[in-house]
């Protein structure tokens, strides 16, 4: 049974890369935070964007904070058990995330495919524009969608491509 509490609430972890951060109502992961500087910075994004409070994963969540800590080990965990909320965001962007979301460990796609299986061929560029706003890295693997003929281009995480 999913938890339905409206309030937001938000913890960190460690992994691979750094300190991570996760954010959830009830059993929905809301948004995810890859390293800043300092966690300090990633509290205060969840606290300061999404009125969050800082709390104890419920079970989902945890799952979903292992499967994350996995894949960022290098592990081709799956993660497509993992229900988030696109709540508040284009609806447009939002089928982006959902197509990108369930690209496999390891797979790959395009701007222009994920348009294209979208049905809106000529769209790749906003395609791009939305993955460079996701609201869910790690779980929405933007990083594994590519430019036309695979070329790595504007990652908006820190350190860019």
């Amino acid at each position: 049974m999913t938890n339905t509490s409206p309030t937001t609430q938000f913890a960190l972890f460690a992994a691979s890369i750094g300190t991570c951060g996760v954010a959830w109502r009830g059993d929905l992961v809301v948004a995810t935070r890859l390293p800043d500087a300092r966690p300090a910075t990633t509290a205060r994004f969840f606290a300061e964007r999404r009125n969050a409070e800082e709390g104890i994963p419920p079970e989902p969540v945890q799952r979903a904070i292992t499967a994350m800590t996995g894949l960022l080990e290098g592990d081709r965990t799956d993660h497509s058990f993992i229900t988030c909320s696109f709540e508040g965001v284009d609806p447009f962007a939002a089928k982006v995330y959902a197509i990108t979301q369930n690209l496999a460990p390891g797979e790959t796609s395009t701007y222009g495919e994920i348009a294209d299986e979208i049905g809106e061929k000529q769209r790749a560029r906003e395609v791009g524009q939305a993955l460079g706003h996701n609201p869910l890295p790690i779980i929405v693997p933007c990083h594994r969608v590519l430019g036309a003929g695979g070329k790595l281009t504007g990652f908006s995480a820190p350190g860019g491509v």
